[in-house]
């Protein structure tokens, strides 16, 4: 029987290297995502490769959106074998005593209560098949803090204490629970956080050969076509010319 991987955030990025890359590996998908126009793109751009896809079009920040489209799947897709919580950001990059609060908002309500309202909606139907796999993407930022990533940094350390927490309460469900930590990984990351500005988005990654999200999908790959009776809790991933969130070897 087909497995079913559910990836969020997958107009962009990582999140959609991972849907790729999983549709490689046999899954069906549920595909998540704000942007309408991007996600159907994805989805059809699946489709014509003969994968199964469910599109769904909603903002995990709206509890009550995560609700109406996760917990009232069509029957077929409720058997959801991995859930990859990926959709994630950070916006600004600022003291915390000039920080902009719809900017913590907006870190906090995505990263933090968006993971929760997720995996809320999902971990029942994993606990009722009795297996299941939650991948949550926290950061290099939820191990350690960086000068002006202050909230960013808070969520991802939520992440991670939130990671260890599923771990201990779906332990009895013989559910995996696997957190992945990226370091400087090129993405739409940079343009988001500093607000389209191109140019200072584009030297974070300059110097240096960073991640791609191909690098962290395949990760996933490798975790979720693990033995049943093995479980990786915890992996941190960096570049090579990257040792913690603020030393880079840079040429």
């Amino acid at each position: 029987m087909t497995k079913i991987a559910l990836v969020t955030g997958v107009t962009s990025g990582i999140g959609q290297a991972v849907a790729e890359r999983l549709a490689k590996e046999g899954f069906s998908l549920i595909v998540t995502g704000r942007r309408k126009e991007c996600l159907m793109a994805f989805a059809k751009k699946l489709q014509d490769k003969g994968i199964s896809v469910l599109p769904l079009c909603f903002d995990v920040r709206d509890s009550k959106e995560v609700e109406a489209h996760l917990e009232h799947l069509p029957q077929e897709w409720q058997n959801i074998d991995v859930l990859v919580n990926n959709a994630g950001l950070a916006v600004g990059l600022n003291p915390l005593q000039s920080g902009i609060i719809e900017d913590w908002e907006r870190m906090i309500d995505t990263n933090v209560k968006g993971l929760l309202y997720v995996s809320r909606s999902v971990l029942p139907l994993m606990i009722k098949q009795q297996k299941g796999h939650v991948i949550n993407l926290g950061s290099i930022a939820g191990k350690e803090v960086y000068p002006n990533g202050n909230v960013y940094c808070a969520t991802k350390h939520a992440v991670d204490a939130i990671s260890k927490g599923m771990r201990m309460d779906t332990l009895a469900h013989n559910i995996k629970v696997t957190q992945i930590c990226p370091g400087a990984v090129e993405t739409e990351f940079s343009m988001v956080r500093f607000k389209g500005d191109k140019q200072r988005a584009e030297q974070v990654y300059k110097g240096f050969h960073s991640l791609k999200a191909e690098d962290i999908a395949d990760a996933i790959a490798y975790c979720v076509n693990l033995p049943e009776h093995v479980n990786i809790n915890d992996m941190v991933i960096m570049p090579t010319a990257q040792a913690n969130s603020a030393l880079f070897s840079k040429k």
